[in-house]
């Protein structure tokens, strides 16, 4: 699944449906699992451990599987979401939120286990940087903090064309979520970013799915748009 490939673009006016045409293009998932990715610290300051001393499985970096031990906290060989909000934090210090956690998972998640695996910790690892550096690149202000103008630009580079009054509306929704940590009204963290971005892609393809002609226009039928919805719940 890729971003920023498709002719068309959802979003005003109608005639030009605005889903993403050949813009720059945010992180795809998922990576070709395993590789040897070296461990960086992402910025979002991950939470200090003590690893115990084993060596990694061929073709992961020592630094990354030190971290996926300590992650791992009841030593099943496996990391659920809970696990990986505990491990992540953002810029501000506030912990990632437990539905951007279960979102990583689930793209990550190969074998439908609910939780992940070395291998596919390696690539989410790898695909969190990406992001990382993706909001660095819009947060202009150097807030640690996306607000809505800068979420605008970003959605513009990656081929949507959306109103400024969407994207304060997929602001505030994210930022609402959030009862401590610095996240106001106008501005979302790191991991609200990832799962922004991810929400507007996911409902892009099934909203693609019915536009059969690339109108920009189509006619749900009452159990088509709860199926719709709940498949973006899911």
């Amino acid at each position: 699944m890729s971003w920023g490939q498709q002719p068309q673009q959802y979003g005003a006016p109608p005639q030009q449906p605005a889903y993403p045409g050949q813009a720059s293009a945010p992180p795809v998932y998922p990576p070709v699992v395993g590789g040897n990715h070296a461990y960086q610290s992402h910025g979002y300051n991950q939470v200090p451990f003590q690893a115990p001393p084993q060596g990694p499985p061929p073709g992961i970096a020592h630094d990354l599987w030190q971290w996926f031990q300590a992650v791992d906290l009841d030593r099943s060989g496996q990391i659920n979401a809970l696990e990986l909000k505990a491990a992540l934090m953002n810029a501000n210090y506030s912990s990632f939120t437990e539905g951007t956690c279960r979102l990583m998972i689930r793209m990550f998640d190969r074998d439908r286990t609910g939780t992940i695996n070395i291998n596919e910790f390696s690539a989410l690892w790898k695909y969190i940087g990406d992001w990382k550096a993706c909001f660095e690149r819009f947060d202009h202000d150097r807030s640690g903090t996306i607000n809505t103008r800068e979420l605008g630009d970003a959605l513009t580079s990656f081929g949507y064309r959306l109103s400024p009054h969407f994207n304060q509306t997929l602001v505030k929704s994210f930022a609402a979520r959030r009862s401590t940590g610095t996240s106001t009204e106008d501005a979302i963290n790191f991991d609200d970013f990832i799962e922004a971005c991810v929400t507007v892609k996911n409902l892009t393809d099934t909203f693609r799915r019915y536009d059969t002609q690339g109108t920009g226009v189509v006619t749900f039928g009452f159990e088509q748009y709860l199926d719709s919805v709940l498949q973006n719940l899911i």
